[in-house]
């Protein structure tokens, strides 16, 4: 049946039903799980305010200014020696490409 066809007596009559099921429902919730929550209106988040959110960025810009503040005099200064890599020789090098070679060789073989 179409909304346009009914006429308003049946409307009515609809919409008290309807109110009635969201009562029944209502009650129902409270019985089973305790206080009755409005369906429609989910729960806001608590949000910050606009002075609290001001106060955490001053708090965060002057850690970030104490940590540069301890920090440039050592960078100035001459920068720390960096960690020499360590290097194969030629030979060393050589062997452990042999080793690798006839590892992946007997690997492939045994897939084949």
């Amino acid at each position: 049946m179409n909304l346009i066809d009914l006429t308003i007596a049946q409307l009515k009559r609809a919409a008290a039903i309807k109110e009635q099921i969201e009562e029944l429902n209502k009650e129902l919730r409270s019985i089973l799980s305790g206080p009755a929550q409005s369906v429609g209106a989910p729960a806001k988040k608590p949000t910050m305010s606009a002075a609290v959110k001001k106060k955490i960025a001053v708090a965060q810009k002057a850690r970030w200014a104490k940590l540069r503040g301890a920090k440039p005099a050592t960078l100035s200064a001459k920068p720390a020696a960096t960690v020499k890599k360590k290097a194969f020789s030629s030979a060393t090098r050589a062997k452990l490409s042999a080793k690798l070679k006839a590892y992946w060789a007997a690997k492939n073989a045994g897939k084949k």
